[in-house]
């Protein structure tokens, strides 16, 4: 495979990432209207809680996830948030 090709797929990839990014956050429990009960987002919520001593952090990683599912489709900003 060439380093075209390579280049190429890794585009494609990343591309699909962004479009798929707000159907996977919904999916897990970041929505719009909050994090859904009971979802893999409520535990990821419920460990940063109990970790930082009863509250979210703003910044971490469970509060930007949270701010692209709100969004309602901030592709950019939770792949971004995957990313780092």
């Amino acid at each position: 495979m060439g380093l075209l090709m390579v280049l190429a797929a890794g585009a494609l990839g990343a591309g699909g990432a962004v479009v798929a990014a707000p159907f996977v956050l919904g999916a897990v429990g970041f929505t719009a209207a909050g994090i859904t009960a009971g979802s893999y987002a409520a535990g990821m919520m419920s460990a940063a809680a109990v970790a930082n001593g009863g509250a979210v952090a703003a910044g971490s990683t469970v509060a930007v996830l949270q701010a692209a599912g709100a969004a309602g489709g901030g592709a950019t900003a939770a792949l971004l948030a995957l990313l780092f």
